[in-house]
């Protein structure tokens, strides 16, 4: 599975999880939702800065986020 897919996959996995739209966690994450969107289906190539701000609007640490098996 290619990293954007998985990382795309984690970030869906936590807002589900969190009942977040995909709406709530752009304007939480001060992001667009087709952003959000394009990141979860691993349609959008992000930068280290985006995923910083998406784990603060999940409010989720990123040792958090890559501790998961799926890394």
């Amino acid at each position: 599975m290619k990293i954007l897919v998985k990382i795309g996959t984690r970030i869906k996995e936590i807002r589900e999880k969190k009942k977040l739209t995909q709406e709530q966690l752009a304007k939480k994450s001060k992001l667009d939702r087709t952003f959000i969107n394009h990141v979860e289906n691993g349609r959008r190539n992000l930068s280290v800065q985006s995923l910083e701000k998406i784990l603060k609007g999940l409010d989720t640490p990123i040792r958090k986020f890559f501790g998961k098996r799926t890394f």
